[in-house]
Parts: C-alpha cells; structure tokens; sequence
C-alpha cells in the first residue's frame, strides 16, 4: 500500500495540473518578491527625500536667523557674535524626532541639542566638518549599528567662516517604518500567494476537466465501439481540441465502419465463387472437353471474383481525400463521350436527350464510371429495342446528368435499397448479371463531388436515374 501511495503522489506531482500551479506560483512568487524589493527601493528613496528635506529646512531656519535675526537681549543684529546665534537658535528651536544639533566655534564643538529620548551622541563624521568652507553631507553609521544622516553648513559673518552648523537625524525609526511596511507588505503578498494557488487549482481543475474526459473517452475507446464522443461547451482553444477529437473519432469510426462493410462483402460474395470453383475442380475428370469446359467455368469465376474485388476496393477508397482529380469539364462535350460510350454497350433505342452548355468542376473519369454504371444497369433491365435516353441539364447552379429507360422500373420500397451493397431488384430477369456492387459505386461518386443519385420511377414504367452534383465540388467529401 505504501508504495501505490507513492505512485500516486508521483503521478499527481507529475500532472499537467500541478505543472500549470508550480508555474503560477513561482511567476507569482517572483512578482511578489521583486514587487517588494522595489516597493523597499521606493520607500527608502522617499525616506531618504523627508530626511533631507527635514536636514535641509533646518539648515535654512539657522540661516536665516543668522542672517537676518537679533539678539533679544539687545534687540540688534548678531554681528559677529557667533554664539549668541547659537544660543538662541538652541534655545527657541527643539529637535524634532531623531534630531540633533551640533554647534562649532573655532573648530571646537560649542553646544548641543537633542531629540527627547535621543542618546547624546558625538558622530566623528561630524566633528571631522567643523573647519568646512562649504556645505556638506552624507550618511554615518554608529557603533550600535544605527545610521544618521547629517548636513554641515559654515557661518560667516564679514567675509570670514567663524564657524559650523550641523544637523543629523537618526535613520533608525525612519527604517523601522519601512521595514514595517515591508513586513506587512511581505505578509499580504504571502497571503494572496496562498489564496490564489488555491484558486489556481481550482481553476487548472476546470480548465482542464476537458482534458480528463478526453483523456478517459480515448481510453474507453476500442475496436468495437467507436460511438463515444466529448461533449463540446464554449468556443475556446479545448472546445476546438474536443471538436477536433471528435472529427478524429468520425473520420475512424468511418474507415472502420468500411473496413468491416469492406471484410464482410469481400467474404460472402467471394465465397460462391471459390465454392464453384472448387466443386468443379473436385469433380472434374480425364475426358478432355470435360476439362476444357471446366477451365473454362474456373476462368470466368476468376474473372468475376476479379471485377468484384476491384468494385470493393473502389468503393473502399471512396473514403479517401485523392477519390477525385478534378479538372474543369466542357458539359456539352462530357455529355456527347458518354452517349457515345454507352451506345456501344448493348443493342438499345440509344437516345441523346437534352444537352446542357457550360463548364463544370469533377473527375472525368468517375463520373464517366458512374454514368456507365447507370448505363448498363438500364441496359441490364431492357432488352433489344427498348429506348434507352441520356442526356444533361444546368439547373440552379448543378448540373444533372441522367440516364432514362423503358423497363419494368423500381418498386417504391425497393428503390432506398438497391443503392446499397450487392442490392439487386426483387424479380429481375437479370439478377445473376454484375456484382450489385454498380449503382453503391455510383452513389458513392456522386457523394464525392457534393452531390447525390436520384431515382424517379414507377412500376411498368421505366426508370430514371439521376446524377446531380453541383458545378464545384467541394474541397474535401467522404461519401457515407
């Protein structure tokens, strides 16, 4: 048991359903991953911008203190008197969050203050800028591992640099900030992970069910039952697969269908030839004539069992794509070769009926067949001096080509049964002449090109038989 339950895990891991959800999770895991980089990426640049701009107006108010500010105790300019700039600098000015201000006199650090809370810290970076002549700025790490940001700027006072200003703000909470967004970011991401490879299955479950049933019908197919097919929903690229499957499986259920038409023909219509010819075989004896009559009697079975297989394997390829070679047709000149041709097969009352003028689109060949297949069954049910009438027309964009004679016609409820398979007419007086294979053949011509084969006729009457194809085949027919 173990090891089918590790056969079965293989498979489902193996499965085009867990295939298409690794996919989509490791596109969506990518995605979140490079969505959170670049979401840290932004929020440290914006960071970086509050910080600088927080550095940069506090370096802007010391300014402008210095420059245009008094001394409340004097109310008059500062001069020159640096740390009375400082001190009241200091003294109205408290550090925001992670601030610090540094003051420097001569090189040396004069005062300080800082944020509530915040350590009093020297930064070497910042001392190290007490001498600057122009403003200055950049990032310091601390030796607990913290960072700041600071901005210098030199004081002047009548031309000369007397002293510095500087101002660092801690990155610690700033970062905290961001991490925390990320932290919530990354949990979000994880989260919608989660739910969509739920979805993701679920939906790759769906998607591919039609999969599955084509899968299990291709399976339950065999030899003997061709007849399943997918049910087809919707008009996507799986319906238009189902579809094509179930094309497939006509097509095959079709060949089949002739293959056994064509074994089950082949050996019951074979089988009272070789009787014949075995029988007389078995009996024959040494008197010549006796023999030369039996030889004869064995060719004309062969003979016969030659033009039978020929019929069947014709009407086995009817099925096929290359059946036909079309070629553009002259319909009047059609029409005259298969009066000439058919007037030479017995001696009738040949007539030439109506002649249609225009081109058509079909194979000379198989419906000269066809037509001399319906020719010589005419011939078949009349006899010496009976009339025997072809001819042609154009109607509604098909052409018509018939054949018309005066013999005993074609009961009604026979007239469905003899266009099948060795079907001969109930009481002819020819019955044992062809193989009742010539009007399935010609039928199956006719499906060929579009068309079909019709019978008009009464009994006592006659009976005409009726070719009606249009004037362009189409592309690709497999006759039934």
């Amino acid at each position: 048991m173990p090891g089918r339950g590790a056969r079965k895990r293989r498979v489902i891991l193996r499965s085009a359903r867990a295939r298409i959800l690794a996919s989509y999770v490791v596109l969506l895991l990518f995605s979140t991953v490079v969505g959170t980089v670049a979401l840290r990426e932004v929020l440290t640049a914006r960071t970086g911008e509050r910080v600088d701009d927080a550095l940069t107006q506090e370096s802007e108010e010391f300014r402008r203190l210095a420059k245009d500010g008094r001394d409340p105790r004097t109310i008059r300019p500062f001069g020159r008197d640096l740390r009375a700039i400082f001190d009241v600098f200091l003294s109205r000015n408290v550090p925001g969050e992670g601030e610090a201000f540094y003051t420097y006199v001569g090189g040396d650090l004069y005062k300080t203050r800082f944020a509530p809370g915040l350590s009093r810290l020297r930064i070497p970076e910042v001392d190290a800028l007490a001498l600057i002549t122009e403003s200055q700025g950049g990032e310091a790490e601390l030796s607990n591992g913290d960072r700041v940001r600071y901005l210098a700027v030199p004081v002047r006072s009548g031309g000369r640099r007397r002293g510095v200003f500087a101002v660092a703000i801690d990155l610690s909470s700033e970062l905290e900030e961001v991490n925390d967004a990320l932290r919530i970011a990354a949990g979000v991401g994880i989260g919608v992970l989660l739910l969509a490879s739920l979805l993701a299955w679920v939906v790759a479950g769906r998607v591919l069910a039609p999969l599955r049933t084509l899968r299990d019908t291709a399976r339950s197919i065999g030899e003997s039952d061709l007849t399943r097919r997918i049910p087809v929903e919707g008009d996507d690229e799986l319906a238009g697969l189902a579809r094509t499957f179930n094309e497939m499986l006509d097509r095959l259920e079709t060949a089949f269908a002739s293959q056994k038409a064509f074994i089950s023909d082949a050996g019951h219509e074979l089988r009272t030839p070789i009787t014949i010819i075995r029988g007389h075989l078995d009996v024959m004896g040494d008197d010549h004539q006796e023999r030369r009559e039996t030889l004869e009697l064995v060719d004309d079975e062969l003979d016969r069992m030659g033009r039978l297989v020929n019929d069947l394997l014709l009407l086995a390829k009817a099925n096929r794509p290359d059946f036909l070679q079309p070629q553009t047709l002259d319909l009047d000149d059609l029409t005259r070769e298969l009066y000439l041709k058919a007037s030479g097969l017995a001696k009738r009352d040949w007539r030439l009926g109506a002649v249609a003028n225009g081109r058509i689109v079909g194979d000379r060949q198989r419906l000269t067949q066809a037509m001399m297949n319906l020719s010589q069954n005419a011939v078949n049910h009349t006899g010496p001096g009976d009339a025997v009438e072809l001819g042609s027309s154009l109607v509604n964009g098909g052409v018509r080509l018939w054949v018309q004679d005066t013999g005993p016609g074609v009961p009604q409820h026979e007239q469905a049964r003899i266009f099948e398979r060795f079907a001969r007419a109930e009481g002819s007086a020819r019955r044992g002449d062809g193989s009742g294979l010539g009007l399935a053949i010609t039928r199956a011509i006719a499906e060929a090109h579009g068309g079909r084969v019709e019978l008009d006729s009464r009994p006592g009457d006659g009976a005409r038989f009726t070719v009606a194809i249009p004037t362009e085949p189409p592309q690709e027919v497999h006759p039934t």
